[in-house]
């Protein structure tokens, strides 16, 4: 059974335009209800949002789709994606519903699924869902009698807050830390700067002000150059950039330099295998994490397992080998023994606390391991040929050759984007011009072949 809807990471498109439409999202609920209603007890699903203006259109037509199938609808507002993972499992609901596209613009939404463990669906039970949805469900439809409530939860980002906090080791404090923390004009911007505060931190906030538009506008992990203009500013110890759903976390040093999630995920993975506390002997990544981190790992005897690309391939690896630090390269970092899923502040707190402990400037403590050169260049295709251009005989020759030129020195990686019409050419090696030519040649016969 295959999925057409769903992605990499559930429903995404344009809003008011298909998918993204009030219709389908209320079939959506009516289907997602009929799969999830097991049992003779009330059933409830939980909905969370980010600050997009397509919010109100898509949970609406949710909540009637869920009502109208007899389940009652705990709408939780604007918060992050793992406090939604974190409360369907607090609350006992049979279902999470967060309303995001995560990092794209405001123009862009998304519908993704949480089963009641609080982990994401198996690319299974999209595709059941999504067949569901193409039956009819009149039938599915309770009696007036039956029909379900919508309340709201007016403590759940209390709930949120103290969660995060719990997760942070006991006897250590953020005092004297001054920390830039940048919430993209997103689901975080509420619940991030109280956490830093309420542990002593100093805090800067930055994009705080959603209106409805400006979600990852010029701010958060995407476009981090604000982070680093204002830790340059206040003279902060540490920046944090989180994206629109704040699943994902960047961060830069006192100097204003970027840190990416390769080495967060070297840092949280040594500092828990020191600890005695790191499982399944290394961490999990994806295809795109440098090959530097690889080699830091094995320089300390831990393996770097590698997935697809997508969050959940890298958690399901670590649910299926006993892993607990796994994560991807561009901040999704999951430590699974806090979490069902990636959650930027609950990485952002490990990572405090290794500084607090260190008691040494962030930029000695976070630089763990020396990059090897890595370009990625995104090449837009029509949608119709987003699979079909990498048939092309003239793009396989530009890759066979890219191949052949870093063979032994480096490696090749192109794959289709799951969440946008994007050809993704990456290249990586220890010559950085080689590793740019490589690149530009691939990406130049994909557009070509696009035209």
């Amino acid at each position: 059974m295959t999925r057409k809807l769903f992605g990499t990471d559930g429903i995404r498109g344009k809003a008011n335009t298909w998918p993204m439409t009030a219709d389908l999202a209320l079939k959506l609920g009516m289907a997602a209800g009929r799969y999830f209603t097991r049992g003779n007890h009330r059933h409830v699903v939980v909905i969370g949002k980010d600050t997009r203006l397509s919010g109100y259109l898509l949970e609406p037509a949710l909540t009637a789709g869920f009502i109208s199938g007899g389940m009652d609808v705990v709408l939780l507002g604007p918060l992050p994606t793992p406090a939604v993972a974190m409360l369907t499992r607090s609350l006992r609901a049979d279902l999470g519903v967060v309303i995001s596209a995560s990092h794209n613009p405001y123009e862009d939404n998304g519908i993704k699924l949480f089963g009641p463990d609080g982990y994401k669906l198996s690319d299974e039970d999209e595709a059941r869902i999504e067949d569901s949805m193409d039956q009819n469900l009149d039938e599915d439809r309770v009696t007036s009698d039956q029909l379900g409530r919508a309340r709201r939860l007016d403590d759940a980002s209390g709930r949120y807050i103290e969660y995060v906090k719990n997760t942070f080791p006991k006897g250590l404090r953020l005092d004297g830390l001054k920390i830039v923390v940048d919430c993209a004009n997103g689901a975080a911007y509420k619940v991030a700067p109280s956490v830093l505060w309420e542990l002593g931190a100093e805090v800067i906030p930055v994009g705080v002000t959603p209106d409805g538009k400006n979600i990852n506008k010029n701010c958060g992990s995407q476009h981090p150059q604000a982070l680093q203009e204002q830790v340059n500013a206040y003279g902060a110890d540490l920046g944090i950039a989180l994206d629109g759903d704040a699943d994902r976390i960047v961060l830069c040093d006192e100097t204003g330099k970027m840190v990416d999630g390769d080495q967060l995920m070297a840092l949280i993975g040594g500092e828990a295998a020191k600890a005695g506390l790191l499982k399944g002997g290394g961490v999990v990544a994806t295809v795109m994490s440098n090959m530097g981190l690889e080699k830091y790992l094995g320089g300390k005897g831990l393996s770097l397992e590698r997935t697809a690309v997508g969050d959940r391939y890298v958690l399901e690896r670590m649910r299926q080998d006993g892993f607990n630090v796994g994560g991807e390269q561009s901040g999704h970092i999951i430590l699974s023994d806090h979490s069902t899923t990636g959650d930027g502040l609950v990485a952002g707190l490990q990572v405090l606390a290794a500084l607090v402990q260190a008691d040494r400037p962030a930029s000695e403590v976070l630089n763990l391991f020396a990059a090897f050169p890595q370009i990625l260049k995104n090449v837009r295709v029509p949608a119709a040929l987003n699979g079909a251009v990498l048939d092309n005989a003239q793009v396989k020759s530009a890759i066979a050759a890219g191949e052949k030129t870093l063979v032994g020195s480096g490696r090749v990686l192109i794959r289709k984007s799951g969440t946008e019409p994007l050809i993704r050419v990456m290249a990586e090696g220890e010559n950085q011009s080689l590793v740019a030519t490589v690149v530009d040649s691939i990406a130049d016969a994909i557009e070509t072949a696009a035209r």
